[in-house]
């Protein structure tokens, strides 16, 4: 049941719950649930130079300015003034919060002289000079560093107990929420070891240095009454302060987009469902050496820009100058992205922080900048400041925070000639869910580019080989020619392409040549047809005039013998008339 559900059954419970008051610290907060247990001690501990003071000191300033509740800070080794000059390159301004009474620091010298009274310890006079300085600004905050200067030198371990339990009982009574900080021990937290028992809250403070990579981690080591994070959060000091990674869900309960996003590349984009990457998705780019991974990162961004929205770029192998420079040689201006206000270089050598560290530098640059698009030129690089599984596991945190933003991210690999399968060093290809993988083709004594998408998951994808062109008018992705000896590209692509194209041009000369030969040809028989027509309607008239001239003949030759008959039927009337007159 949860804490939401058992208020709504039990009305009283939100009393029973432990209030918290809020660090003002990025990220702890988050770890702790709400902040350190409110009107309770909480034991700040580590070693030397482990970040305890500056810890303390910003849970006071952050207290005061952003939530309305003065501080007193007793210190009982550094003096006020040295406090307020080793503070000021955080932009903390002690003086003026003294001044207007949101702050107040004291410095206290302990003498056992001064405390010790006919053999007995006693923090009487501790009480009353901090309860005199609470109640002066009305403070909700205390810090008490170092608490070993209280007890140097006391080896009665019963008093020691006694004191400690007096005093952690005090500043409960005084209702105010305090830190009290405290060296790291040989085989305990603290040097006393008692400490930790007391306190209703501890944290530790670790500073490591592995391959003189140096890395600062937090845990909290117990939190009575309540949840909290228990693995180790990578922390950061830089002149903004404290800055806290915590480690993200491992349930994979992340919501996803189905909006799409371009490549910057339009024919790259083709291959993908002519759409692109999924927003919030995450993309690896692998390749050998001058594949032109860092050329399809400059675009990604550049297409991101376009699209009025923010994109950072991390790099870890060439300057912002450098990358912005060899990029106008393809045809893309960066530096106006940057002068817009829409990208942002982050360079730096791997060497400069630890893993953890490169981890929360990019969640701080994130949480702060708000893009919508990161870049990780080139992650290979890491592989200098921890080893492969180290690698895996930052990115893995990396993925799933960017997701739970739904921030898009490109990572670039380098990826070596000897190695016979296609994973990368760093094992990142299993997590990503777009991977492009570019590879060099040598043929006919040339060496070109060939691209093709591995996977990209949740769409359909091309699972052609396209010849990756890089030149002064950009990125082109082009269809491979398959020749007789397989994949052509290069100059040989080119030379395959005009010999088709001279083909054509023969092919259509000898089409046309045809044309004309048959064209001469229809007109030549077409000659001779005429040429047999008009000789046929001659015979034609021949055979007529004879047939005409027969019937002629015949009908005068008729026309004769009638006549002849009636001339001779005339001659016998007249001869027998003649006869009978006698």
């Amino acid at each position: 049941m949860s804490i939401e559900q058992q208020k709504k059954e039990d009305p009283g419970l939100i009393n029973k719950i432990l209030h918290k008051t809020p660090t003002g610290i990025t990220g702890l907060d988050e770890i702790t649930g709400g902040g350190l247990p409110s009107g309770r001690p909480t034991l700040i501990c580590g070693a030397a130079g482990s970040g305890k003071t500056l810890f303390s000191m910003e849970f006071i300033v952050r207290g005061a300015l952003e939530f309305n509740e003065p501080g007193v800070f007793m210190a009982f080794e550094e003096k006020s003034e040295e406090l307020t000059v080793n503070v000021a390159s955080l932009g903390f301004d002690l003086d003026k919060l003294q001044k207007d009474k949101l702050v107040k620091l004291d410095h206290v010298h302990i003498e056992r002289s001064e405390i010790e009274e006919t053999g007995e310890y006693d923090l009487d006079g501790l009480f009353i000079r901090l309860g005199y300085a609470i109640d002066s600004i009305g403070a909700k905050r205390v810090v008490l560093d170092t608490i070993e200067n209280l007890f140097s030198g006391l080896s009665n371990q019963l008093i020691l107990r006694a004191e400690l339990r007096r005093l952690f009982q005090w500043l409960k009574e005084k209702g105010v929420t305090a830190i009290i900080t405290g060296e790291k021990g040989e085989g305990a937290l603290t040097r006393q070891g008692l400490e930790e028992y007391v306190s209703d809250c501890v944290i530790l403070l670790d500073h490591r240095v592995c391959n003189q990579i140096s890395t600062r981690l937090l845990r909290i080591v117990k939190y009575r009454g309540s949840v909290h994070g228990t693995n180790e959060y990578p922390f950061l000091i830089d002149e903004e302060g404290i800055s806290v990674l915590p480690v993200t869900a491992l349930k994979l309960e992340n919501n996803v987009s189905a909006e799409r996003i371009s490549s910057g590349i339009p024919s790259l984009d083709k291959m993908l469902e002519g759409k692109g990457f999924y927003r919030g998705s995450s993309i690896l780019v692998s390749g050998t050496a001058g594949t032109g991974k860092t050329s399809i990162a400059a675009y990604f961004a550049h297409a991101t820009c376009l699209r009025k929205e923010r994109c950072v770029y991390f790099a870890f192998e060439e300057s912002p100058p450098q990358i912005i420079r060899n990029m106008q040689s393809i045809g893309i201006n960066l530096q106006e992205h940057i002068d817009d206000g829409l990208l942002q270089f982050h360079a730096s050598r791997p060497t400069l922080n630890g893993l953890e560290m490169h981890l929360v530098s990019i969640h701080k640059v994130v949480n702060k900048f708000r893009p919508r698009t990161i870049i990780l030129d080139p992650i290979t690089n890491l592989i200098t400041v921890g080893s492969v599984s180290e690698v895996k596991a930052m990115l893995i945190r990396l993925i799933d925070f960017l997701q739970t933003q739904q921030i898009t991210v490109m990572f670039t690999a380098l990826t070596l000639n000897n190695i016979v399968n296609e994973q990368t060093d760093e094992g990142v290809s299993s997590l990503v869910d777009a991977w492009l993988r570019v590879r060099d083709i040598e043929f006919n004594g040339e060496r070109n580019r060939g691209m093709y998408v591995m996977k990209s998951r949740g769409m359909k994808h091309s699972n052609q080989v396209r010849e990756f062109v890089i030149s002064d008018e950009g990125l082109n992705l082009v269809s491979v020619y398959l020749g007789p000896e397989g994949v052509l590209t290069g100059s040989a692509r080119e030379a395959q392409q005009l010999q088709e194209e001279t083909g054509l041009i023969l092919r259509t000369h000898a089409v046309s040549r045809k044309d004309l030969e048959i064209e001469r040809k229809r007109k030549v028989l077409e000659a001779k047809i005429a040429s047999l027509h008009e000789e046929f309607e001659s015979l034609q008239d021949e055979l007529n005039k004879s047939y005409v001239e027969e019937e002629l003949k015949k009908e005068i030759i008729e026309k004769n013998r009638e006549k002849l008959t009636k001339i001779r039927h005339h001659e016998n009337n007249t001869a027998t008339d003649n006869s009978s007159s006698e």
